[in-house]
Formats: C-alpha cells, sequence, structure tokens
C-alpha cells in the first residue's frame, strides 16, 4: 500500500497525464474500490460494470483533490466512488444497453475526463472514430445510449454553486426578482471564508448529509451540524443588511 506522501505524489503525477500513476493509484486501492462496490451488488449491473463505475469516480476524485481540504485522500475518495455508482443506478433504469457498449462508453468517458482535465479541447465525432477503431455513427450511439430522460426535479450543471433543477429554472424564467436575489446570495456566499462557503455549497448546491460533508472535511457531524447554523445565522443577517 502507498503512504500518505507515496499517494499525494502519484495524484500530482497522475493529474498531468501520467497514466502509469493513474493504474499505480488504482492498483493500490482497489481494495477500496472493490469493499464500495459491494454494496451495491444485487442491483441488475455487473460486477465488472460496477467496478468500472467505481474506478471513474475514483478517477473523478483523483482529478479534484485538493490538499488543502486537510484530509486523507481515501475518505474524500470514497464519497466519490459511491456517488459514481449511485448515479448510474438511479438513471440507468429504464432503458438497458448491451455490456459492450457500456464498456465503450466508459472508455470513451474517460478519455474525455481526462481532456478536460488537462484542459485540452473536447475531440469532435470524426476524431474520436479513429481513436476507438469506430464508425462516427457507432460514436454517436454509444454516447447517446448512455443519456437518460432528465426529470424536471434532476439537477444540473451539479459542479458550480448555482446548480438548480429544470423546474426551478422555468419558474425563475423573466423574474427579476429572482435574478436579483440570486446575485444577492452570490454576493454574500463570495463573502463567506473557504471552509464555511465549502459546507454551504456542499450542503445546500450539491446535496450533501452533514455526514458526507463530516466525511470530507474529517470532523464529526455534530460539528457539521454547528457549523452550518453558524453559518446560516451569519448568511440571514447579512441577508438583511443587503436587503
Amino acid at each position: 500500500m502507498l503512504d500518505h506522501n507515496q499517494t499525494l505524489q502519484y495524484i500530482n503525477l497522475a493529474k498531468n497525464g501520467d497514466e502509469q500513476a493513474k493504474t499505480t493509484l488504482i492498483q493500490n486501492n482497489s481494495p477500496l474500490i472493490k469493499s464500495i462496490v459491494k454494496r451495491y451488488i444485487g442491483k441488475n449491473v455487473e460486477y465488472d460494470d460496477l467496478y468500472q463505475l467505481g474506478c471513474m469516480g475514483f478517477l473523478k476524485a483523483i482529478y479534484n483533490f485538493d490538499e488543502s481540504f486537510n484530509v486523507k485522500f481515501s475518505t474524500y475518495a470514497v464519497p466519490m466512488i459511491a456517488g459514481e455508482i449511485k448515479r448510474f443506478l438511479r438513471d440507468d433504469g429504464s432503458i438497458k444497453v448491451s455490456r459492450a457498449i457500456k464498456t465503450t462508453y466508459f472508455q470513451i468517458q474517460r478519455y474525455l475526463d481526462q481532456l478536460k482535465t488537462q484542459g485540452k479541447p473536447a475531440p469532435t465525432i470524426e476524431e474520436l472514430a479513429t481513436i476507438f477503431n469506430l464508425e462516427p455513427q457507432e460514436v454517436v450511439f454509444t454516447l447517446e445510449s448512455a443519456r437518460m430522460p432528465i426529470s424536471i426535479y434532476e439537477q444540473f450543471d451539479k459542479d458550480s454553486s448555482n446548480s438548480q433543477s429544470v423546474i426551478d429554472k422555468i419558474a425563475q424564467e423573466d423574474n427579476q426578482e429572482q435574478l436579483l436575489n440570486k446575485l444577492i446570495l452570490k454576493d454574500i456566499l463570495s463573502s463567506l471564508n473557504e471552509k464555511d462557503r465549502k459546507i454551504i455549497i456542499l450542503r445546500y448546491f450539491r446535496d450533501k448529509t452533514q455526514s458526507e460533508i463530516a466525511q470530507i472535511l474529517n470532523v464529526s457531524q455534530v460539528q457539521v451540524s454547528r457549523l452550518e447554523n453558524k453559518i446560516l445565522e451569519k448568511l440571514k443577517h447579512k441577508l438583511t443588511v443587503k436587503v
């Protein structure tokens, strides 16, 4: 097993596109990934597919991990791995596609995530077809096969502090008062320190439970609850002053 410093070194290498570093991290953390995957066995999804999903969540944890979180990487990775699997199980209930198509989709998506992390432009359908030895129409079919109908309550732009559902977006259309409130809220959030802002964003914009936030910040759930209450009181005061 890698120690903490070795893990950080490999994470930095992986973020810079070192494929061997990614492989080493996955291999050394395979028991962790498998332990989470086992929780979802029996959900009508094959074990190998669940493991691939877990690996995708693990890679996202690598790309998003920041040493300033002051938390062990394995602790940070757990909710990312579980989240990737849960999102798939939630969205994959109505339309079933073959295992071969799912595997190809995972490969393409992983490649696209790597390019995004490296700040490189997204490839065209033709370029993807060449890279994965497919016909252009096969690339389109593979990518579209993984898309599910969107619920009007489904959150979109989840990586943004302005995450909202489709119905929220419709309700806010042409509503100047809502727009003004949104701008005020954004200004107030920017006034918080990094830790307080992170708690509010994770709790109310990324739908994390207090327990999940406690794991990410490496503190107790009770501490998160107390901090949340203090931050909300602070926000209420600031909002009253603003208005």
